[in-house]
Parts: C-alpha cells; sequence; structure tokens
C-alpha cells in the first residue's frame, strides 16, 4: 500500500490511492495511520479513489471522476474537507490524472468545484454554510455563546469578547488561552455526534483569526470548513455578506470569500513525500 503524506496550511492528510477502489479503508487502519508515533501521522485519511467505484456516491460519477473518501483520524467517517479537497486535487494533478485548472470532486456533501489560482493556490466553491442558530460551547467555567452552522459537517463558532447571534457579549479571554486538548461541551441534542468548534477573533476590517477543535480528532493547526464557517458567523453579526475575508489559523492563512450565494476557499496545498507501508507494519 503506497501513500503520500500531505497538509493544507498544516492541516495534514495521509493519501492512499486507490483508483479502482480495491482497499479496504476502516476505522481500525485509519486510525493507525494517523497515529503520531506508531504511523504516518495526521489529521485525517484520504483514499483518492474514482467515483464509479464506490457504491455510496456512484451517481454522481457522471459529474466527476473522482470522489475524496475522508476519514476523521479516529476513523470515523468525514462528510466534507475544505483543506483536504485541494490537497487531493494538487495530488492528482501532480499523478497526471487530471489536467485544466478545475476539477470536480465528489465529497459526502455533493459535488465540489476546484480551482488551480495563478499563484499555484488552490480555491474551491464549498457552497454557503447554512446558518441554523445559537448555541453554546463550554471550555472549563467560560461559557461561550455561538453559531450553529452547516458546511456539510457540523460547526459551532464563537466569536471571543463579541456576539455572532447567540444574544451575548462573549467572555473577551486571550485565544491562545483557550484549552483545546479535549472537546467542548455542546449541547448534545444539536450536536449528537459532536461538531467542529471554532474560536474566533477579530482582527480588523474582512481579517479574523481562529483556533478549532475538530470532531473526531482534537486541535488542528487549520480546519477550511471552519474557516467558512467561521467568517460567515462574524460577517452575518456584521452585516457584512459579501467580500473577501483573510482567516489567520496556526498553520498559515486562509481566504475566504463570500458573494451571498457561496463561499469560496482559496489556499496552498503541499505534498511532503511518499513511500510504502511495510507488510510486517500491517502484521503488527
Amino acid at each position: 500500500m503506497r501513500f503520500v503524506k500531505a497538509h493544507g496550511t498544516e492541516n495534514d492528510f495521509v493519501l492512499l490511492s486507490d483508483p479502482s477502489g480495491r482497499l479496504t479503508v476502516d476505522a481500525a487502519l485509519v486510525h493507525a495511520l494517523c497515529d503520531r508515533r506508531a504511523g504516518i501521522g495526521g489529521d485525517g485519511v484520504i483514499r483518492v479513489v474514482r467515483t464509479a467505484a464506490v457504491t455510496e456516491v456512484a451517481q454522481l460519477a457522471g459529474q466527476a471522476e473522482w470522489f475524496m473518501d475522508y476519514r476523521n483520524a479516529d476513523g470515523t467517517i468525514g462528510e466534507m474537507c475544505g483543506n483536504g479537497v485541494r490537497v487531493l486535487v494538487h495530488y492528482l494533478r501532480a499523478a497526471g490524472y487530471v489536467t485544466g485548472p478545475v476539477t470536480a470532486v465528489a465529497t459526502r456533501d455533493g459535488v465540489k468545484r476546484v480551482e488551480m489560482r495563478d499563484d499555484g493556490t488552490y480555491s474551491v466553491d464549498l457552497g454557503l454554510p447554512d446558518l441554523r442558530g445559537p448555541s453554546k460551547a463550554s471550555i472549563g467555567d467560560l461559557v461561550f455563546d455561538g453559531v450553529e452552522l452547516s458546511t456539510g459537517n457540523p460547526h459551532l463558532a464563537c466569536v471571543l469578547g463579541g456576539d455572532p447571534g447567540g444574544g451575548g457579549v462573549n467572555p473577551d479571554v486571550p485565544l491562545e488561552a483557550l484549552d483545546l486538548t479535549r472537546p467542548p461541551e455542546v449541547d448534545r441534542s444539536i450536536f449528537p455526534t459532536g461538531t467542529n468548534a471554532e474560536f474566533v477573533t477579530v482582527l480588523g476590517p474582512r481579517h479574523i483569526r481562529m483556533r478549532v477543535h475538530e470532531r473526531g480528532v482534537g486541535e488542528t493547526r487549520s480546519c477550511g470548513t471552519g474557516a467558512c464557517a467561521a467568517t460567515l458567523a462574524v460577517a452575518s453579526a456584521q452585516g457584512d455578506a459579501v467580500g473577501t475575508w483573510d482567516v489567520d489559523v496556526p498553520g498559515g492563512r486562509l481566504q475566504v470569500t463570500l458573494d451571498g450565494r457561496t463561499a469560496h476557499l482559496a489556499g496552498p496545498a503541499v505534498l511532503v513525500a511518499e513511500g510504502e507501508l511495510r507488510p510486517e507494519w500491517f502484521a503488527r
């Protein structure tokens, strides 16, 4: 089994090339691959497979040749990954599987169109996040009002020192002081399977900074769908629904462009290394 290690703003993945859909990728394998001491290490695994070879999404084969089969580091299925889909397209181009500036990719959240920009970065149309209403997150004794959103996967965005629609002003604590080593406590009646939780500081006009605890992973250096969710939460609170926002994450910078109909996420994609998993590792 060959692999490629890659990242988008340091949100890192193990890519498994499986064009014909022959690999069996279960939760145990994903968890082992993502182990940063005993495996390759990553926030998730992306199986690169032709859409027609996967019964779950075969009906999308006429719209997109390739499917992003994404799994979180704990082995659970992820509906969508904004950084991952850019990395996937970068791999497909480097491997010679696709050409041209725009590539359609099937995901569990439908077909996404990814465009390579002149500067070598990639932009993906994620659709407009669905604003669903207020909710709360707790970290220790701190309680934050936030807003529930969906980008195909669940999010809860909380603005520090501000109100993104939750009905009050949140604690104005330093972003760096938050303990995200464990999942924030959330309302399980709203998020029965957990959620990605973003904590956001407004730095200036259309410029925010965020940290994120990702469902099934832990705190990550970046989250593309989370950047879109955080941007829309702040933009909606400010009444600024159209424009391009800079989103600083621990792993770098992403850009989110809102036009009132959709959200475009732009950022880098990096292929780090490739190799082959040894048979004795599987027999561990």
